[in-house]
């Protein structure tokens, strides 16, 4: 009897989870449905990969401080959230490949 062979999935909800704060811009002309559509697949990617999403804030559309992607406004959404790295890479990755996602940034929660 061999020994069990690491699984290379993440634990979900592991004693490695840190507090950090995801901000990212949507293109502001999405019609409110595919926006709470766009909104809700974005908080479902962390949550598949065991991030728990403590709070979410609709900054809504706001002028941009200079252009991105040819787009003067953008609606903004802040979610605070319990993750490992790994979630976060993968919600990183999608949120690059998202052409509705003009900008996005991971920081560490300071409170």
């Amino acid at each position: 009897m061999g020994a069990k062979k690491a699984s290379r999935r993440p634990k979900l909800g592991g004693a490695n989870m840190k507090k950090y704060e995801i901000m990212y811009i949507l293109n502001a002309t999405l019609e409110e449905t595919a926006r709470k559509e766009e909104v809700s697949k974005l908080q479902s990617i962390l949550e598949k990969n065991g991030a728990k999403v403590t709070d979410t804030k609709e900054w809504g559309v706001k002028d941009l401080a200079y252009p991105i992607k040819k787009q003067s406004k953008g609606y903004y959404v802040v979610l605070k959230v319990s993750a490992e790295a790994a979630s976060l890479k993968e919600f990183d990755r999608l949120a690059k490949l998202d052409t509705n996602v003009i900008r996005h940034l991971i920081t560490v929660d300071q409170d």
